[in-house]
């Protein structure tokens, strides 16, 4: 079922822009929970609410799936705009037509117990990477694969059993950026980290006591933005106070932007502006 607001609550749709830090709102709602704000290569952001997809324009207006199972907070545009690809209630990913058109599904059947979660597209739009969720023995195992746009063969790129998420690439297609719970033995300490496309090579990225989740480079390259939990939390919760929105430079100094009250559904995929000077976020205040 998908989420809905608490008495009380609205859904806030800011833009920050990263020079100055200074938030702007440009959408609220006090009936409809919307989450994870996407931007097209022409500059208009893109959510999801209600198992629907919208596009901002003055208001939400919705964007016909094209025949597509209800969706999730997982949906990523393509570089040159033409299509979104959404992850479906149903498991699957599929990709949907922008100017209207039957949905296709991209995705294989790997059974009833695996389900995928997109996050990210390379940036000459041939690949798509992906969470795939399974249980195995009566446990939940997430690792980061990718899979051709056009439908075709899985690549696991991650084999393990530490809880990844947020599988997304660098600017140049050489790097997957993702979160994960390796960096300890026990739960609740997600950091951020990327992983060599060419190599396998993985990198730590961040390294404190807050749990780090979602990384969205910059289409530049010239920073990440990311969401940061307390302590301890686990998973991404939704409504949590204390979520922090912080930046991390190639060089691993980190800007704090600001805290809201959210955490699921405030930045779950790519949420940066085309020419890198802002990103949007959804804030859930009661």
């Amino acid at each position: 079922m998908p989420r809905t607001l608490r008495p009380d609550q609205r859904s806030e749709l800011y833009v920050v822009g990263i020079a100055t830090g200074e938030r702007r709102l440009v959408h609220s709602s006090s009936t409809l929970l919307f989450e994870a704000p996407n931007w097209t290569p022409d500059g208009q952001l893109i959510v999801n609410g209600n198992g629907q997809l919208f596009r901002l324009d003055g208001e939400l207006r919705e964007i016909e799936l094209g025949g597509v199972p209800a969706i999730n907070n997982d949906h990523v545009v393509s570089p040159d705009g033409t299509t979104v690809y959404v992850s479906a209630d149903d498991g699957h990913l599929y990709a949907v037509p922008l100017n209207g058109g039957p949905g296709r599904r991209v995705t294989n059947d790997r059974g009833p117990g695996f389900h995928h979660y997109l996050h990210g597209v390379s940036p000459d739009g041939k690949t798509l990477a992906y969470i795939g969720l399974e249980q195995v023995d009566g446990r939940r195992i997430a690792n980061v694969w990718t899979i051709p746009a056009a439908g075709g063969a899985d690549v696991q790129v991650t084999n393990d059993e530490h809880a990844d998420d947020g599988s997304e690439y660098s600017p140049d297609g050489k790097w997957i950026y993702f979160n994960s719970e390796r960096a300890s033995s026990t739960p609740g300490h997600a950091q951020l980290f990327r992983i060599s496309v060419s190599t396998g090579e993985v990198e730590q990225l961040t390294s404190d006591e807050r749990v780090n989740w979602f990384p969205h480079p910059a289409p530049d390259g010239s920073v990440i933005a990311y969401v940061s939990f307390p302590s301890g939390t686990l998973g991404h919760p939704a409504d949590v106070d204390d979520v922090r929105l912080r930046l991390l430079s190639p060089g691993g100094e980190i800007r704090e932007l600001g805290t809201l009250f959210g955490g699921q559904g405030t930045m779950n995929v790519p949420s940066w502006s085309p020419d890198s000077t802002q990103f949007a976020f959804v804030a859930y205040p009661v």
